[in-house]
C-alpha cells in the first residue's frame, strides 16, 4: 500500500463541472486524480478547513456511531479499480480485531479526515491510474493566477478517467 495525502480538491473546469480530489503519494511525486461528487467534495473541504457544523454531517455521524461502538477507523485505502469505477475499504479496529468495509472512496476520505486516519492506495491502482506531472520543458512555469494544482487539472485528458 502506497502513502498519499489530500493534495487538493476542487471543481473541474471541464464541461463536465465534477468535482476531483487530487490524492499526492507521500513519498513521490505521483498523484491519483478521483473524480467526487458536490457533496463528497463539500463535506472534505468542511473538515480539511476546520469548519464545524450545528448538527453532525453524514460522515460525522459515521465516525460517531463507529467510536461509540468502542471502534477505531485504522486507516482507509484506495483497494481496487475496475471497469473505470475505484472502490475503497475502511478499516477499523473493534474487540480486538479488524474489519473492512466496502466503501466509495469519496466516502471514506470523508471520514479518514474527520478520524485522522491515513490514506493508503494499492500498488496496483496507482500503478495504473496515477499520474506523474510532467515537467515544464519551456521553462515557461505556472500560468499567472493559476495555481499549481489547477495547472496540473488542466493538462489532464479527462475523457476516460476513472470515477469515484
Amino acid at each position: 500500500m502506497i502513502q498519499v495525502e489530500i493534495a487538493g480538491i476542487q471543481i473541474s473546469l471541464s464541461a463536465q463541472r465534477q468535482w476531483v480530489v487530487l490524492l499526492k503519494e507521500s513519498e513521490a511525486e505521483r498523484y491519483l486524480p478521483i473524480w467526487i461528487g458536490p457533496y463528497e467534495a463539500e463535506a472534505i473541504n468542511l473538515e480539511l478547513q476546520h469548519v464545524t457544523t450545528p448538527r453532525p454531517l453524514t460522515h460525522d455521524l459515521l465516525k460517531n456511531v463507529i467510536e461509540a461502538l468502542g471502534g477505531v477507523v485504522q486507516y482507509i485505502v484506495v483497494s481496487d479499480l475496475r471497469d473505470n469505477t475505484f472502490y475503497a475499504r475502511i478499516v477499523v479496529e473493534i474487540n480486538g480485531g479488524t474489519v473492512e468495509i466496502d466503501a466509495r472512496p469519496s466516502d471514506s476520505m470523508a471520514l479518514a479526515v474527520r478520524a485522522n486516519a491515513p490514506i493508503y492506495v494499492a500498488e496496483m491502482v496507482m500503478a495504473e491510474a496515477g499520474i506523474v506531472p510532467e515537467e515544464d520543458l519551456t521553462g515557461g512555469g505556472i500560468e499567472k493566477g493559476k495555481s499549481a494544482f489547477d495547472e496540473f487539472l488542466s493538462n489532464l485528458n479527462t475523457d476516460d478517467m476513472p470515477i469515484h
